[in-house]
């Protein structure tokens, strides 16, 4: 079967704009409208961009950056460089669920590499490399990159990415996702049964179905580094055998890519952090979206412009409510036994985070019981949260105040302890600038 008919089958059937294998969803925001990208406020095909990505393509016209093209992987260990992408991030999907779906195998996975704004896909052999980059205004924005060497290679924005990455899954704006399906022993997914989308609340037993995962996690099981053997059972998977795995070789050759691991604490942050941002975009365009309709209505209205009415609080007010309970890990999955890496990428990530004077980040991990020792997202400190709409972010941080000042002593933030509300204050008190005068007036209630 030809490339371009097979991204038409994977684009139509393997995701059917990702809906032709039923997606299993969870909590807040799920199954919401898509929001139309293409409405005044939002402008999602031409407005202008200021991402990772649209920066580097910048240095490149300017010949300020070369990227150096290698026979076996191309631009890619160029491209992680310049992006400041950890080869450690590596992680290994063996499912055909990419446009590039002919040359993906169990024999040949597809590595993915990512930090806190950029991803990048990368398949041996492949014509492109993919990658997806975090704009602060705009949400996240698609490229690819030719596997051809050439003396200013070219970055080229991709709308047709969208229609697998603008979906329910996303909760209705452009972002990534991670998918666990049920895979065939050739990596195709089988369709009837089903598929999840997976973030930090997704039990550990729906997860990785179609990936590579390398580490321990003691007597948790996951649906990784196995196959369906029985189609007419497809949830008869043998999880035993894809438990605990340290060493893929055998499975591939692992000496091909830049890393032999798919380590399973690069996927956890990950899956945490592909919903969150997805929820940040929400909110950044819901609330432009909001103000700008509120705008026209007030002009017919004769109301002073500033109005807001009850309508549009709440319209901003409840995806504010949604990211905030996201960023506080208040539904995260509670693990049974530890969680051990291989690749290092736990540390190398620990240590990109600003501290505070007693040494903590939000980026320390703990892996024993829950993901992070801290448990507020470090996206707080990305450009996309600082890029929030005034009326969104001021809403999130009153939010933010009322749960770690113990005020809001509701049912849904009570896994939130009073030490880790003291703690996570305290950390963003040093650590986060432009924190509102009001969340140093008193310390957390006992």
């Amino acid at each position: 079967m030809s490339i371009g008919r097979w991204r038409r089958v994977v684009l139509l059937i393997a995701f059917g704009g990702c809906a032709a294998i039923p997606l299993k969803l969870l909590g807040d925001l799920e199954g919401s409208y898509i929001l139309p990208l293409d409405h005044a406020a939002i402008q999602y095909a031409t407005a202008a961009l200021d991402d990772p990505v649209t920066r580097l393509k910048r240095r490149i016209s300017e010949g300020k950056v070369s990227l150096s093209f290698e026979p076996d992987h191309g631009y890619l260990p160029a491209l992680l460089k310049e992006l400041d992408v950890p080869v450690s991030s590596q992680v290994l999907v063996f499912s055909k669920t990419s446009f590039q779906a002919p040359r993906i195998s169990p024999r040949t996975p597809r590595a993915l590499y990512f930090n806190d704004d950029v991803s990048l896909g990368w398949v041996r052999g492949g014509d492109v490399l993919e990658i997806a980059a975090t704009d602060p205004r705009q949400g996240t924005i698609f490229y690819t990159i030719d596997q051809e060497e050439a003396s200013k290679p070219r970055i080229e924005r991709r709308g047709e990415c969208l229609q697998c990455h603008a979906s329910p899954g996303t909760v209705g704006v452009p972002g990534l996702v991670v998918r666990s399906i049920y895979p065939e022993p050739s990596g195709m997914p089988l369709f009837h049964a089903g598929s999840f989308v997976t973030d930090h609340r997704s039990p550990l037993n729906q997860r990785w179905g179609g990936w590579y995962v390398t580490g321990t996690h003691g007597s948790q099981r996951h649906m990784g580094n196995i196959f369906v053997m029985d189609r007419d059972h497809p949830d008869k998977l043998d999880m035993e055998a894809g438990a605990n795995v340290t060493d893929l070789t055998g499975r591939f050759d692992t000496g091909a890519f830049l890393s032999p691991h798919s380590d399973i604490i690069a996927l956890m942050v990950l899956e945490h952090q592909t919903r969150m941002i997805s929820l940040i975009t929400r909110l950044t365009f819901e609330t432009r979206m909001a103000l700008h309709d509120q705008k026209a209505i007030n002009q017919a209205l004769g109301r002073p412009a500033e109005d807001l009415t009850d309508s549009t609080k709440r319209r901003i007010g409840n995806v504010a409510e949604a990211l905030v309970k996201y960023m506080l890990f208040v539904e995260e999955t509670e693990l049974k036994d530890p969680i051990k890496g291989t690749s290092g990428f736990a540390a190398e990530f620990a240590k990109k985070g600003p501290r505070d004077s007693s040494g903590r980040s939000l980026r320390d991990l703990d892996a024993t019981a829950r993901l992070f020792r801290y448990p507020c997202s470090y996206l707080i400190y990305s450009e996309a949260f600082d890029a929030l709409p005034a009326a969104a972010k001021d809403r999130v941080y009153r939010r933010l105040w009322e749960i770690l000042s113990g005020q809001d002593k509701s049912s849904t933030f009570a896994r939130v302890s009073t030490t880790d509300r003291r703690n996570i204050l305290e950390i963003l008190l040093e650590t986060k600038p432009g924190l509102p005068d009001y969340f140093r007036s008193s310390p957390p209630a006992d």
